[in-house]
């Protein structure tokens, strides 16, 4: 979008916070570059310029708005649900993996050279693996600036600095201030810092943007319905789960506040903030484009009812897409309840034990290798979906079906319907919430199957296929208003204090 200067500047002029994340404006005679929903006044278009991402305009020179913070807004829908390399570079670099494996190491992850993945990255974001990389990383040297009391020291290791001088001149250059000058300004908004010990598990409470519109009811309640005892919770309002982290392990809170979901992270090892602030983005797609895919599917008369009740429907997605896999597999052909009780044991004999003095979780869901030594059969489940189960623990642990943010979906959807017992249904529920697919369609869900029959569709999966492709590219999101015209806990956000049990 930004290549086309008019479409841009007619965005920047109409304040739209929609278009948020899609590009950002740089104003050649400041020097500063803002998001296009920025409440100053608007520039001459002389005086402009419009880069795809924040990295971009930090790498021709300009710093970002202390007003509209661009930095902070919701990631570019592109990367969220397109598959083709840049997008899978772009998941990788927002999951960490430069600060953690180098340029070479991401190059590795997407089969290419460390040339040719810059030469990619520049052509069409503007800046290269480490100039992102830096941006990621000055975006998370400010969160913990404005919102704790670590030294300036522990902030920059903690963000992925090399140096404290490389931090300093980062800071600078992108914010235009010092680091004491950005806490002073926050401490004078009111915010209160929260104490940090080095090397002892913290919390940090902060917002995560969306655009609007957004129904979280639908969304939480899927999450709360489906919860694994032990390992997610809803507790006071609040949507909790463990995560296992590069680095160690963490528990998140995550909770919808109307303009924003509040989101607090108690973290083993700070170095993993910037990796599980995207995780949680994604488990609630955060990043998606609303008004596109509500478009698309209102085109339809038999869903323009169901999307006008309640626009903006996210899919429920996932922390970890090898953790979905294994409980797609537990969910086939039995209940939501079932599915639960099947995993929760997973859990408990395999998980990682985790303190959890909030609430009441304590295991982090077993990665494919812990799950290894899985005995099959003291799950109370057909000898043959034991079998899938193992042979998908197998395909995951050494690499042979890859589900991480950077997979590439085709290749996985290969592998996985390549495995005995892996049908059409689990790669389509795989390919929707751990893949981020925008247009998986599980026909012979029975969810879907009833939705349709209550909105007049057709039934039958050939027929409901080919109904669907005029919902094309968003099928995974006709999937949500599908399921919303059932009476199921998966549509209803419990508002009291209500645990997964």
């Amino acid at each position: 979008m930004h290549e086309d200067f008019d479409s841009c500047f007619r965005a920047m002029q109409s304040k739209d916070a929609r278009f948020d994340g899609w590009f950002v404006t740089a104003v050649i005679t400041t020097g500063i570059y803002c998001r296009p929903s920025c409440p100053a006044r608007s520039p001459l278009a002389r005086n402009v310029a419009f880069y795809p991402t924040a990295a971009a305009a930090q790498q021709a020179g300009f710093r970002a708005c202390k007003r509209c913070r661009p930095d902070a807004s919701p990631g570019s829908p592109e990367w969220d649900s397109r598959q083709d390399l840049v997008a899978r570079a772009m998941r990788l670099i927002a999951d960490g993996v430069v600060d953690r494996e180098g340029v070479a190491g991401l190059a590795s992850r997407l089969n290419y050279s460390a040339r040719q993945l810059e030469r990619h990255l520049v052509a069409e974001v503007g800046a290269g693996p480490l100039a992102l990389a830096r941006a990621s990383r000055a975006q998370t040297a400010r969160l913990l600036i404005e919102t704790t009391a670590m030294t300036y020291c522990d902030v920059a290791f903690a963000a992925g600095f090399s140096s404290i001088r490389q931090f300093n001149d980062t800071v600078r250059s992108v914010f235009a201030c010092t680091p004491t000058e950005l806490r002073v300004r926050a401490t004078g908004r009111g915010t209160q810092l929260s104490a940090f010990d080095s090397g002892t598990p913290g919390s940090l409470t902060f917002r995560l943007s969306f655009r609007s519109p957004f129904a979280p009811e639908s969304l939480f309640g899927h999450l709360a319905a489906t919860g694994v005892p032990g390992c997610e919770e809803v507790r006071a309002g609040a949507y909790r789960r463990t995560l296992r982290l590069p680095n160690a392990n963490g528990i998140v809170s995550l909770r919808p506040l109307g303009d924003h979901v509040s989101c607090r992270l108690v973290l083993q090892d700070l170095r993993d903030l910037p990796t599980a602030i995207a995780r949680c983005r994604r488990l609630l797609d955060l990043d998606a484009d609303p008004e596109a895919f509500t478009a698309g599917l209102s085109n339809d008369p038999a869903l323009s009812g169901v999307v006008a009740n309640s626009p903006g429907r996210r899919i429920p997605r996932t922390v970890d897409g090898a953790e979905m896999a294994v409980r797609v597999v537990l969910g086939q052909q039995v209940s939501t309840k079932a599915a639960r009780t099947h995993a929760s044991r997973l859990v408990a004999q395999h998980g990682t034990p985790i303190d959890d003095p909030d609430g009441g979780l304590s295991r982090v869901f077993p990665s494919p290798q812990e799950l290894q030594s899985l005995d099959p059969e003291v799950l109370a489940m057909p000898r043959a979906r034991r079998a899938t189960l193992v042979a998908l623990v197998g395909a995951l642990a050494d690499g042979t079906v890859e589900l991480d943010v950077g997979a590439d979906c085709r290749r996985a959807r290969h592998h996985l319907a390549e495995l005995s017992g892996i049908g059409p249904w689990s790669v389509e529920l795989i390919a929707m919430r751990a893949l981020g697919d925008p247009d998986a369609f599980p026909a012979t869900d029975m969810g879907v199957v009833k939705g349709a029959a209550a909105l007049g569709l057709p039934v039958s999966p050939a027929a409901l296929v080919a109904h669907s492709r005029r919902w094309q590219p968003w099928r995974s999101y006709a999937v949500q208003y599908l399921w919303a015209t059932q009476d199921h806990p998966i549509n209803r956000w419990p508002q009291e204090e209500v645990a997964c049990n």
